[in-house]
């Protein structure tokens, strides 16, 4: 692990809510494709409000925090 601080939450803005947790990991760029997505929420690598989240098709509201792979993004809705 790093010794540095983790990086300040990047806000990602969406047209509407609920939206699935594994489309919002691809829309926010934390993963390249949907299925990489899938597979890194099954491996229980996905965070949700600081816990640990298995289920792909989460539905996640507005200011939920989703952190994977060092990075932080919070749900906005336009």
């Amino acid at each position: 692990m790093s010794d540095q601080p983790p990086a300040a939450a990047r806000v990602v803005t969406v047209r509407e809510v609920p939206i699935e947790l594994c489309q919002f990991l691809k829309f926010g760029g934390l993963a390249a494709t949907g299925g990489e997505a899938k597979a890194a929420i099954a491996a229980g690598k996905v965070l949700l409000n600081s816990t640990v989240e298995t289920q792909k098709r989460k539905k996640l509201q507005a200011g939920d925090r989703v952190a994977f792979d060092g990075q932080t993004i919070v749900v906005q809705v336009i």
